[in-house]
């Protein structure tokens, strides 16, 4: 197979040792979808667990598999194995990955004193399909969208002896809790030098008596506020799937998931109006609630001071994806001299990026 050589090849590394290439040294059969490499990162963090549990050392292991993001791959023992093709084979693969760490942290019997969460950082990339795409089940749209099926991500809290297993809690999360909650498990207090979004779900997931206040969760795209979620409503502000210049040319965020009104190819603004959902009736965003209803008017009344308090204490940070450069790419990244895998770096000429929202 020919891959195009005027872009570097991601490099992989084992701490700061570079190891090599993805498609190269580390082979991902685009054609067949077999790739040895979720059996590499799983044996990976095997050794890891098992040398800090030796040495009596505190962890932390953030294991993060690839395989359900395209291309998807799955190795020969699991390929062909689901009944959900490729896409399945992977998070069979993932499942029984999962299963390994779970266990050897039981036979080890340091499961009473390790703190795991499986998530994801987005819903499943509808865009990658009919093959590599997954589904969102219910939930609008996908991967790159504010809607549900976009931003909606499963959250498993395992720690055997503290975390009731078989429970299930509605209180709204993101994934910036889990470095306040994770400080918080490991009894050290968060820096108070500057501003944190997150939240310590401890007293959620320990099953105290008391549960986190009713809080927002706000949806960007880039740098704008797009939707703001309080309790079980939703109000967008903005509506985008995307372009309808990607949309004609079979790029589409949303297949056979069409809202009239609310899937928009533009970028809509709806900011004097927002469209509300209520995400418990209609966790697909389908069924917009009345403006003329006193429903909506009622949580208008709770969202607006949300979004006024929040836009008016947000201080912006400094962009760091404005200007692009070809030149940065990992060309010739740290340890490629001993592999012999340096390529030719560019002539730097950097640009301002342009992004679509």
């Amino acid at each position: 197979m020919v891959w195009c050589t005027r872009l570097p090849n991601i490099p992989v590394y084992n701490n700061s040792e570079m190891l090599g290439r993805y498609y190269e040294e580390f082979k991902i059969d685009r054609t067949s979808g077999e790739s040895n490499l979720t059996q590499m990162y799983l044996l990976e963090g095997l050794d890891f667990i098992l040398r800090q549990t030796e040495d009596q050392r505190p962890f932390f292991l953030y294991w993060a598999a690839d395989a359900t993001h395209a291309p998807v791959y799955a190795s020969k023992r699991f390929l062909g194995k689901s009944q959900r093709a490729r896409y399945g084979d992977a998070v069979m693969e993932l499942d029984y990955s999962v299963g390994q760490i779970l266990s050897l942290l039981r036979s080890l019997g340091i499961e009473n004193n390790t703190f795991v969460f499986f998530t994801s950082d987005n819903g499943a990339a509808l865009v990658s399909g009919p093959k590599e795409s997954g589904s969102n089940g219910p939930f609008l749209c996908g991967k790159q969208t504010t809607f549900e099926g976009g931003m909606r991500e499963p959250a498993i809290a395992w720690w055997p002896g503290h975390i009731k297993g078989g429970t299930v809690n509605f209180q709204l999360a993101n994934v910036m809790d889990l470095f306040t909650t994770s400080l918080a498990v490991a009894g050290i207090s968060p820096p108070d030098d500057r501003a944190l979004d997150g939240l310590d779900l401890t007293p959620v997931l320990l099953n105290c008596p008391h549960t986190l206040q009713n809080r927002p969760i706000f949806y960007y795209r880039g740098n704008e506020l797009m939707a703001v979620r309080l309790g079980q409503y939703k109000a967008h502000y903005w509506t985008w799937s995307n372009s309808w210049e990607e949309f004609k040319n079979g790029i589409n965020f949303c297949p056979g998931q069409e809202v009239q009104g609310v899937t928009t190819h533009d970028q809509k603004e709806h900011t004097l109006q927002p469209i509300i959902f209520h995400l418990g009736r209609d966790p697909g965003e389908k069924f917009p609630i009345s403006v003329l209803t006193k429903e909506y008017q009622d949580v208008l009344s709770r969202i607006s001071p949300v979004v006024e308090q929040h836009k008016k204490t947000l201080v912006p940070g400094v962009p760091q994806l404005n200007m692009c450069d070809l030149a940065v790419m990992n060309w010739a990244p740290a340890g490629c001299e001993k592999l012999g895998k340096c390529l030719k770096v560019p002539k730097s000429e950097p640009w301002k990026c342009d992004w679509p929202h």
